[in-house]
């Protein structure tokens, strides 16, 4: 009964590779050939798993040789003319078949859904390709050194005073923020200039929302009748900052999310009633364009990782002292200096207390929603500065119903929750 379920999955993994390499007009193969491809697979897998593994590496020479003769007409096409996707999503269509009845099902299910992901998002990657400059692509290169090249090299045990810097753990942390930083930028490069206000914001947010702050404020100064786009970008973008501030905590504070998420999921939403008002009440609906955007720097950056680190580093050693002779309420002060230009590290530091039992849910989002006011008392008066005081009298309302609010719900959420 079990091969009936192995084959089952076989036949409806080949269709779905099949399906989309149906609708790319591929010569060699489609809807038909792509499940056979994956069933014969299968066949060689479970003869294998009695007569030994030569029959899979049989079965994959057996396919190369039907994959060289179906592309022998091509032989004539000028080069460029033809790619080889199709044939080697075939090989691994045979290998994803093969494993199936000798590994686990769920890894051949998830490969095979990566490989139609890919094979699906042809355009759009060489689209995100051409927008790429040689300095994205060394950022993204950077990216892969700083996760897969620095990180594994470092010692994963606590050191220095008070036990709390592990070499590890902090850059584990710059992998995380450089990583979320990078898929706002990525994102970025693919929308350019097409993009509307409300996702320049959320783009901005996702990438850092206090340089999205900067670069707006810098447009006004430039362009006097952009006010009201970049108020709006400014205000989306610093709403979304609080998704950022969510998606650390779930991560790194899970067996507190129930004490955690909804006090500062109020603050979320919350800022997105303010920027969605603002927006709607400029813009009445209109689908603005961002005029002469301003392109964020590539967040992949290694001496930016290494300053995030050192930063995180700090922080933490700073709340591990600050709470050691002051106690909790000693944190606010940390969490206000900290949170003035970024928000990551006071996050990231103060979710790995509440993890390890050193700090109250109840503390430790307050001192979160401390930080963030911080941070948007900073974010004000960069706009006032970089943008001139109309500017900054313009953004001062909003971020001051945000900041109250935030400050009405540290006081009236009940206590010890």
């Amino acid at each position: 009964m079990d091969a009936f379920v192995t084959l089952g999955i076989s036949l409806g993994l080949g269709l779905l590779i099949g399906l989309q390499r149906e609708r790319t007009e591929s010569r060699f193969g489609g809807i038909r050939t792509f499940p056979l491809v994956s069933l014969f697979g299968t066949f060689c897998g479970l003869l294998a798993d009695k007569q030994g593994g030569w029959i899979v590496a049989a079965g994959i020479i057996a396919l190369v040789v039907v994959v060289s003769m179906a592309n022998r007409p091509k032989a004539s096409e000028p080069v460029g003319e033809h790619g080889q996707t199709t044939e080697v999503a075939a090989l691994l269509t045979y290998a994803i078949g093969a494993y199936l009845p000798l590994g686990e099902r769920s890894i051949a299910v998830v490969a095979a859904g990566l490989m139609v992901i890919l094979l699906h998002l042809k355009s759009p990657m060489h689209v995100f390709v051409r927008k790429m400059g040689t300095k994205d692509v060394a950022g993204i290169m950077q990216f892969v050194v700083i996760t897969l090249i620095i990180l594994p090299l470092l010692p994963n045990r606590s050191m220095g005073p008070w036990g709390v810097l592990n070499p590890f753990d902090i850059w584990r942390m710059v992998v995380l923020i450089v990583g979320l930083s990078l898929a706002g930028y990525v994102a970025y490069k693919l929308v350019g200039g097409t993009a509307s206000v409300v996702l320049g914001g959320i783009l901005g947010g996702l990438i850092s929302s206090t340089a999205t702050t900067v670069s707006a404020a810098r447009r006004v100064q430039a362009a006097p009748s952009a006010h009201s786009i970049a108020l709006s970008i400014i205000l989306v973008a610093s709403a979304v900052s609080y998704l950022r501030v969510l998606i650390e905590v779930s991560l790194f504070a899970p067996s507190h999310l129930a004490a955690i998420l909804p006090p500062l999921a109020a603050v979320l939403a919350w800022t997105c009633v303010i920027a969605t008002a603002a927006t709607v009440f400029f813009f009445r609906g209109k689908r603005e364009k961002i005029p002469d955007p301003t392109h964020p720097a590539n967040p992949a950056d290694l001496r930016s990782a290494i300053i995030f680190g050192l930063i995180y580093a700090g922080i933490t050693l700073a709340t591990a002292a600050v709470k050691d002779r002051f106690g909790t309420a000693g944190l606010y002060g940390v969490a206000l200096v900290s949170g003035l230009t970024d928000m990551d590290a006071i996050t990231l530091s103060l979710a790995r207390m509440m993890e390890g039992q050193q700090l109250e849910p109840g503390n430790g989002w307050r001192l979160i929603v401390a930080a963030s006011i911080s941070n948007y008392v900073f974010k004000g008066g960069v706009a006032a500065i970089l943008g001139g005081w109309r500017f900054g009298l313009r953004v001062a309302p909003f971020f001051a119903l945000v900041v109250l609010g935030a400050i009405a719900l540290m006081l009236l959420w009940p206590q010890g929750k």
